[in-house]
């Protein structure tokens, strides 16, 4: 495709900013509210864990409706799906019920990703398919003014913690699913075509594995998600804990940034190749945990936005890099697949397995103290935050003695590394 009207220009922008929106609304403060309610251990982690369980199952979603549906149909289906269901969240405080609602939310919600993208590139040029994808940060950065908004102009409490950020998620779910009604046709493209769950596990490209290279990104990229999960799920627990009353707002001053930061990404993606790019994400995610751990031990609390402002750098160069390097190393025929067994691998095993650790770890240096005769939680974030530390300057170590860029003759970034939200 070579041009598009600016009509479906816009309709395609807020798509990408709807989509995104309805997630920040309610996700970056879950932990927040889940702590709130008072639900811990193993329901706390697995009602954190629903997002990382639907991304485990979101490509079998996709296979199915990529051949009988088309997409902005489906896209639609499941927005109405996730109001209802995040409606339902945030009329519950059961955690065993909670958990079953949002891993139903997420399971709908996470294939929604993948709808949106493919789209809009069935129907932008490839070079303008950025400039529409960018929205989706726009999106999640507008969460954070609209906490915002209810505080100064509506003359409410803060509404981070409880469950109204869930319904403003549902709302918002409904307000797309109509657009989406608007949408250009976008039939299914791959109709008609055999359909494997292998292909679309991208269990195919196991084969890269044998690549020494390529295994140490996986094994690295598996393990990174450990302390980078503390942050996006568990971060809100933590500023809550520190007094911070616009926690939304507060974390999003990341995504803010990361929409600036993102265009050095193609550049250093081509002068210096995958390795240092991905380089430079783990050593800002090095700095956010050092930078917590320093804010909580010498009393300087204005190191914890620090924490938050490295975020753009984190995504950007090491996950988008990462995309990149994978691309690169893939034969054509399994780019696809590939590309899918690294958001497994990211989002599903290791987010998942992070969300566990991180709980738990929480939960370890978590006692009960009796203040003024009120028996309240403490935790001492400063071990947490050592811990992490430690574990992030471990990886970085590794990655740079063990890892090695082996396709620099292939290193230019391609055209169009479009921004990404998490």
């Amino acid at each position: 495709m070579s041009s598009m009207s600016m009509n479906v220009r816009i309709r395609l922008s807020i798509m990408m900013f709807l989509q995104y929106m309805m997630f920040a609304a309610w996700w970056v403060q879950l932990a927040q509210y889940v702590d709130n309610i008072g639900i811990t251990g193993t329901l706390k982690a697995l009602i954190l864990s629903s997002m990382p369980l639907g991304c485990l199952v979101a490509p079998i979603f996709c296979m199915v409706a990529d051949r009988h549906f088309a997409s902005q149909k489906v896209l639609m289906i499941l927005n109405l799906c996730c109001a209802v269901l995040f409606l339902l969240g945030g009329l519950q405080t059961n955690p065993t019920v909670l958990f079953v609602i949002l891993l139903l939310g997420m399971l709908c919600y996470m294939p929604t990703w993948s709808l949106t993208n493919a789209i809009a590139m069935a129907n932008a040029p490839a070079e303008k398919f950025p400039q529409i994808r960018v929205w989706g940060s726009v999106g999640w950065v507008a969460a954070a003014v609209f906490s915002l908004f209810a505080v100064k102009v509506l003359g409410t409490n803060p509404i981070d913690g409880t469950a109204i950020p869930l319904y403003c998620g549902a709302g918002t779910a409904l307000l797309a699913a109509l657009l989406n009604l608007t949408l250009p046709n976008t039939p299914p493209p791959a109709k008609g075509k055999p359909s494997s769950i292998i292909d679309v596990l991208g269990l195919r490209a196991l084969s890269l594995l044998k690549d020494r290279n390529f295994t140490l990104f996986v094994v690295i990229s598996m393990l990174v998600m450990l302390p980078f999960t503390m942050y996006f799920s568990l971060g809100s627990q933590f500023f809550q804990s520190q007094g911070f009353k616009q926690v939304t707002a507060t974390m999003n001053l990341g995504q803010f940034v990361e929409m600036f930061l993102m265009l050095l990404v193609p550049v250093a993606l081509a002068r210096y190749g995958a390795k240092w790019a991905m380089g430079a994400g783990l050593v800002a995610l090095l700095v956010r945990y050092a930078a917590f751990w320093g804010g909580g031990t010498l009393g300087l609390p204005f190191l914890y936005y620090v924490a938050i402002l490295v975020h753009g750098v984190i995504y950007g160069f090491f996950f988008v890099g990462g995309q990149v390097y994978v691309d690169l190393k893939a034969r054509p025929e399994i780019r696809a697949q590939a590309q899918g067994l690294l958001a497994l691998i990211q989002y599903g095993i290791g987010m998942l397995v992070g969300t566990f650790f991180n709980v738990k770890l929480i939960d370890l240096y978590t006692v009960e103290q009796t203040v003024e005769g009120v028996v309240q939680k403490v935790t001492n974030w400063n071990a947490i935050w050592v811990i992490l530390t430690v574990m992030m300057a471990v990886l970085l170590g590794g990655y740079y003695v063990l890892f090695h860029d082996d396709v620099l003759e292939k290193k230019a970034a391609p055209a169009g590394v479009a921004p990404s939200t998490n």
